[in-house]
């Protein structure tokens, strides 16, 4: 019995077969980066990163400098790439001091950099259509120019350059993800013609690797397949030759399991009140822990391989669960997220029932929680 009142589990198996899976989808000379970034999807950015190491990523992507600190502490020597914004010329120094890369992508950013004399590898970010981070292409010669006035070339700080399609996992809409393919594919060519030929080139995350090869370029940034998940059910239905398996699953224990009368009301603002006799399970989980409020009343949890209906509000440390016709006691487990006894409650299906997606969800489960390699 675990020894935690809630915990998540990160399938080892699961992880390996997952790179794998996509490593057979590459070309030898494509590299596999795997996205870490917010706690690894709420499956530990330590945990997960270590195994994804042991079972072929070549690379890490992640949100921020003191993400890649903490891999590196923790013994991750790969290469690792911050996606969101270095904002503090501290973290620019901690960066080059320990070869983790950073993102360019305006001239606020690349002025920063410039100024440093010990400047971190950056990779250039090209708003090829997203309209959120990165140059427009019509910008990359003053880029350019700033690059080469500071000799930064020679300092072999520029390193990379990459876009983010906004659509890719969309597959019945794949215009769009070609056009910012395109305007992506100018910009490589507007570099190489200034004379940078040897930087990384990267564009598809898990969606634009499943859709097509030829955005594999140099480097997949793979994220949400890693864990098992598919970025769409269109993706899943319509994807042939691989195979995902979900890495984590969440469980909690029973803390106390009670009856109820008929016309009992159940948890805060007298939210549902039963209309018969009802035996409830307590659960020591809550909004505090991720799991969300949305699932008041709708959401479910499986206890001993059946389903048990969300009563009530979800409160911030505790959850009930209607247990009529589940035979329990106190400590069994309960499952949030996985498998029991064949019945699968996914983390797709539950964000669906709240109305958001799979991201979201288990990007939400409180990284205090311990995560537990099985």
């Amino acid at each position: 019995m675990s020894k935690y009142k809630t915990w998540v589990e990160i399938k080892e198996k699961s992880v390996a077969h997952n790179i794998q899976s996509f490593k057979r989808l590459l070309a030898p000379k494509v590299k596999l980066w795997s996205v870490v970034k917010s706690n690894a999807y709420g499956h530990g950015l330590v945990p997960f990163s270590q195994l994804a190491a042991l079972y072929g990523a070549q690379g890490f992507c992640v949100d921020s400098v003191p993400e890649g600190l903490k891999l590196r502490e923790n013994g991750i020597k790969k290469p690792i790439l911050v996606l969101g914004p270095t904002l503090f010329p501290e973290l620019h120094k901690n960066a080059a001091a320990h070869d983790i890369s950073v993102t360019v992508s305006n001239f606020d950013a690349l002025h920063a950099v410039a100024k440093l004399p010990r400047p971190p590898s950056f990779h250039l970010k090209i708003d090829s259509g997203m309209h959120r981070q990165g140059f427009y292409a019509n910008e990359i010669p003053q880029v350019i120019k700033i690059i080469k006035n500071k000799k930064l070339e020679f300092k072999n700080a520029l390193e990379g350059v990459y876009t983010h399609f906004a659509s890719a996992k969309d597959i019945n809409y794949p215009t769009y993800t070609d056009l910012q393919f395109a305007n992506f594919k100018k910009v490589l060519g507007t570099l190489e013609c200034a004379g940078f030929k040897n930087l990384v080139s990267h564009a598809a995350a898990t969606g634009g690797t499943l859709v097509n090869s030829k955005y594999h370029l140099d480097a997949v940034r793979i994220g949400i397949g890693l864990y098992g998940l598919w970025p769409s059910k269109e993706l899943f239905l319509q994807t042939k030759g691989i195979t995902l398996k979900p890495v984590l699953s969440w469980h909690a224990r029973i803390s106390e399991i009670k009856m109820l009368k008929k016309g009992d009301f159940v948890g805060y603002d007298l939210a549902e009140r039963v209309n018969g006799p009802t035996k409830i399970a307590v659960l020591p989980i809550g909004y505090w822990h991720g799991f969300p409020r949305a699932l008041s009343g709708i959401g479910t949890i499986l206890i001993n391989g059946k389903a048990a209906k969300v009563m009530g509000r979800v409160s911030m440390d505790l959850v009930v669960v209607n247990a009529n016709g589940i035979s329990c006691k106190v400590g069994n487990r309960a499952t949030i997220i996985g498998i029991q006894n064949g019945l699968n409650l996914s983390a797709f299906d539950t964000a669906q029932k709240m109305g958001t997606i799979h991201y979201e969800l288990i990007t939400r489960i409180n990284p205090l929680i311990e995560r537990v390699i099985v």
